[in-house]
Order: C-alpha cells, then sequence, then structure tokens
C-alpha cells in the first residue's frame, strides 16, 4: 500500500447495524462521506455473504475486524474462514477478558503468550492478530504498566498492536511515544480525540479536542501505519456526523 487508508471503525454506528438493511443503509452513509475502508465490529447476526456483498457493492474495504478472544482462542478455524472470505487480512483482539485482568501481573503475561499462540495460528494462514488497548493497562508493576507487559512478554512476530490515541492518553500515557514504541508491529491504528466535557475526560472528533494531532500523524507515518481508522465511542451527536467531521478534520490534516 503506497499510502494509508482512512477507514470507519462500524462500532461507532453500533446501534444502527443490528439488521441487514440497518448494515446497508450504514455502510451507504459511512461511504457517501467518503470512506473507503470498514473496521467490521459489533454488527447484528448478519451471515458473511450479505456483509460481503453489501460492501463489495459500495467499493469498501474491510481493513480489519475487532474479535472477541474468546473466538480466536475457541474457534481459530471460522475466525480465518470469515477473514479469507471478507479478503480481510488483519484480526484485532478488541479487549483482554477479565480472567487475566483479574490475575493481575501474572494474567498479563499469560494472556501475552497465549495471545501469541493464537497470533501464530493466524499467520500461518496468512493473516495477522493484533491487541487494541484501552486505558486498564496502564495499571503499573513495578516499572512496567500492563501494556509493557503485553508487547514485551509477547512474540513480536504473532501479536501486533491497534494504539488506540484516546485510551492511551486517558490512560496517563503519550500516543505519539507508544506509536514510536511499537513502530512497524503495528498495520492499523484507532484514532479518536479526547476533550474535557462537564469537567470529565470525553471522546470528541478528531481535531475537535485536545490530543496534539501533528505528532500523533507524524508518528503513524514513522511507523508505516497501513489503516487509519476512526472510532468514537461515545458521540454528543449523531454518530454519522461525528464521523464525518473526523473524516474532513483528517483531511485537511493532509491525511487521504
Amino acid at each position: 500500500m503506497s499510502h494509508p487508508v482512512l477507514a470507519a471503525q462500524l462500532y461507532t454506528v453500533r446501534e444502527y447495524i443490528q439488521t441487514a438493511a440497518g448494515l446497508a443503509s450504514s455502510l451507504r452513509r459511512v461511504r457517501d462521506i467518503g470512506y473507503t475502508a470498514v473496521q467490521v465490529s459489533a454488527i447484528g447476526p448478519i451471515p458473511d455473504a450479505e456483509v460481503k456483498a453489501m460492501v463489495d457493492d459500495l467499493g469498501l474495504t474491510i481493513c480489519s475486524t475487532h474479535t472477541a478472544y474468546e473466538a480466536l482462542s475457541h474457534d481459530a478455524d471460522r475466525v480465518i474462514e470469515q477473514q479469507r472470505f471478507w479478503n480481510c487480512k488483519h484480526v484485532a483482539i478488541s479487549i483482554m477478558p477479565n480472567e487475566y485482568r483479574e490475575q493481575g501481573e501474572a494474567g498479563f503475561k499469560r494472556f501475552a503468550a497465549e495471545a501469541s499462540t493464537v497470533g501464530e495460528r493466524l499467520d500461518q494462514a496468512g493473516l495477522t492478530l493484533s491487541y487494541h488497548n484501552h486505558s486498564f493497562e496502564f495499571v503499573r508493576f513495578g516499572p512496567r504498566t500492563g501494556l509493557d507487559l503485553i508487547y514485551e512478554e509477547s512474540d513480536p512476530r504473532y501479536l501486533k498492536a491497534e494504539v488506540d490515541t484516546y485510551w492511551v492518553q486517558h490512560g496517563g500515557g503519550d500516543p505519539a511515544a507508544w506509536l514510536r514504541k511499537l513502530g512497524l508491529r503495528m498495520p492499523t491504528v484507532h484514532l479518536k480525540d479526547m476533550v474535557i466535557f462537564e469537567r470529565q475526560q470525553a471522546m470528541a472528533e478528531i481535531g475537535e479536542g485536545n490530543l496534539n494531532w501533528p505528532a500523533i500523524l507524524g508518528a503513524c507515518r514513522e511507523a508505516g501505519v497501513e489503516w487509519y481508522t476512526v472510532e468514537q465511542d461515545t458521540c454528543r451527536r449523531d454518530p454519522f456526523e461525528s464521523l464525518k467531521i473526523s473524516y474532513n478534520n483528517l483531511r485537511k490534516m493532509g491525511v487521504e
């Protein structure tokens, strides 16, 4: 890929994509904004063939999926079959299960090792496995955070990174520094902004908050990120309008 591509994370519009008709309409709206790729996440029980027909009809690419770790660890063959059918190379673990978090430092290390094993299985099938962070991973165990443990105790060949800029900042980290740290281990990134609303940290459209976007985007370019995925878990306006604002602002920042 010669340059990164903007993608919309469908989790942003999850309430609209629980039926086939809703998904079809939502994909059309996303495409009309200008996005040419989507990350599939939180859709309803819609047959794979119908999903593929919808994206193909609109000229959209499924750049990645968010997949529960339980599905990856217990039915990797099914995940591989779906990814191949959708012509989608990248899979991301949406969140580390509670059973690992509850074990503290040992749990983070165990997750890193076991996720590497799952990632090796996907690698053999020509796919990549990434981990999507929140902020709970910034709990400290001596000199290292949980996120340090996940990446330092895993095999970089088999567990990649899907850094989420908002959640890194929420956890007290530096998004640009983490992007540079993980470097070529990062095929996709989650872009979302942070603003203070009613004296609380809140998610915002990209460019409408306080994150350092010149530094973040510069780090993404240095790392060779393939897919710049826009996600906003919580919107204070219509989520499609939020996706549009983020898209337009990123284009103004020079992202294609």
